[in-house]
């Protein structure tokens, strides 16, 4: 399958922006990188660590109902991701600035992910007990924050292994790797489990602290390619330097530059911001759902988790060679009715049981993957030359700063219902905003390839 989404040449596709021809390996080593990380959202953030330990009965406060208490602990968890946004916001488009001014986008996220994979590490410490759970989400929503900067960086250096007209493709690769590599830590985790650990004592929550020490190694095993074979990008011609505080400054004065000269692609940022979040909270709040409103067991929630990355690796591959043919905007769209009107019948067909969870959360899944891969697609083909971490840094800020929004929305829903099955209303609300605001967006890469502004000095 790998051979059928590059260019009909054997070997090489051709940079973007230019003439330059890009070996097979890089693309690959680049794409391997979601694969590397990708078991920080799919064990860590989804399926695992905190749908099945985090928010389960060894955090409720003693004497608190159980409800009550898992409500409580969902909506801490909600609470933390938010913060975590925050932090995203602030930071990312003046660090991808700071990366394009110096040339060092691989450098960030070499750096990005060791720190990801101590994050990792330190989980190991969150003991199942109620007094560990704000250190339990606290190290997420910062291993969240360095996982968001990485990305910017990892996006921005899509434009060196891909040209305008296989842009979609490879991006689709790279999300449809990392769903690929998210199904093989999942089924190790269903293998453990079903050889008991090897008999290892699982008491206090040592299964799922081993767990995450895996994933950290599973990082380090397989993030290497990139920072050894896709070389650094040159630094861009602009000689600005300064501080990081300075850096606001810039920031800001690109941001007006942007409006001037290449408005399309400022809405578009807006546009996604909204939904990009409710994406995020499908995946984020998915097992949850599952684990909590289906009442799934562990092992099902694993083995859901398992399908789920299947149908949106494929799914993703699939759209990717789409989006290069018809254009990013129309897969994105496409995928977010189909979150809607999937995402409507989990909460609604709820008393059909576990077979609605099942249908419906596997279509979302399929739906999730397109709509992320077409997102960075779009922005690369649009992005500024020389500013692409920039760019990406901004795409994160915006989705970030829009990011209050889907666990927002989760939290005050369950607040008010007191039942952790209609916050799936909210994340729905959120992504359903987004495709009405996309709607009246229009961009030069629509239809797939597309001249790559080069702004004013």
């Amino acid at each position: 399958m790998r051979n059928t989404v590059f260019m009909s040449d054997a070997s090489m596709t051709t940079h973007a922006g230019s003439e330059q021809r890009v070996p097979r390996k890089q693309v690959l080593s680049w794409a391997l990188w979601d694969w590397a990380t990708q078991p920080f959202n799919t064990v860590i953030l989804t399926f695992v660590f905190t749908a099945l330990y985090l928010t389960s009965d060894d955090f409720i406060k003693p004497g608190m109902d159980h409800d009550k208490g898992i409500a409580e602990l969902t909506s801490g968890l909600g609470l933390a991701m938010t913060i975590a946004g925050i932090g995203v916001a602030l930071v990312a488009p003046v660090l991808g600035q700071i990366a394009d001014r110096t040339g060092k986008r691989k450098q960030w996220l070499g750096w990005m992910t060791v720190l990801l994979v101590v994050t990792m590490l330190s989980l190991y410490f969150v003991e199942a007990a109620p007094k560990y759970f704000v250190l339990g989400v606290g190290i997420i929503a910062v291993g969240t924050i360095i996982n968001e900067i990485a990305g910017v960086n990892y996006n921005a250096m899509l434009v060196q292994v891909s040209s305008p007209r296989t842009m979609g493709r490879v991006s689709g690769l790279g999300w449809g790797l990392g769903y690929i590599g998210g199904i093989l830590a999942l089924v190790l985790v269903v293998v453990l489990d079903a050889m008991d650990w090897f008999g290892m004592d699982t008491s206090n929550g040592m299964a799922y602290r081993m767990i995450a020490i895996g994933c950290a190694v599973w990082t380090l095993l397989f993030a290497w390619p990139l920072l050894a074979y896709v070389p650094e990008a040159p630094a861009a011609p602009r000689g600005a330097s300064g501080g990081f505080l300075h850096a606001y400054v810039l920031l800001w004065r690109n941001v007006r530059q942007l409006w001037r000269e290449a408005r399309p692609t400022l809405w578009f940022l807006l546009a996604s911001a909204v939904y990009r979040d409710g994406l995020a909270g499908v995946f984020a709040f998915g097992a949850v759902i599952a684990a909590r409103a289906y009442d799934f067991e562990d092992t099902e929630v694993i083995i859901f988790g398992i399908a789920a990355n299947l149908v949106a690796g494929v799914s993703t591959i699939i759209a990717g060679r789409i989006d290069d043919y018809v254009g990013p905007r129309a897969v994105i769209i496409t995928a977010l009715g189909g979150i809607v009107v999937a995402g409507l019948a989990v909460a609604f067909l709820h008393g059909l049981g576990a077979i609605t969870f099942w249908i419906f959360g596997l279509v979302l899944s399929g739906m999730v993957g397109p709509a992320q891969s077409a997102s960075r697609s779009l922005l690369a083909r649009v992005s500024p030359l020389g500013r692409e971490a920039e760019i990406f840094g901004l795409y994160a800020t915006t989705g970030r700063a829009a990011s209050f929004l889907s666990p927002g929305a989760w939290t005050v829903v369950i607040a008010i219902t007191g039942a952790t099955l209609w916050g799936t209303l909210g994340i729905i609300g959120v992504v359903l905003a987004g495709l009405v605001l996309l709607l009246f967006v229009r961009t030069p890469a629509d239809r797939g390839a597309a001249a790559r502004p080069v702004l004013s000095e």
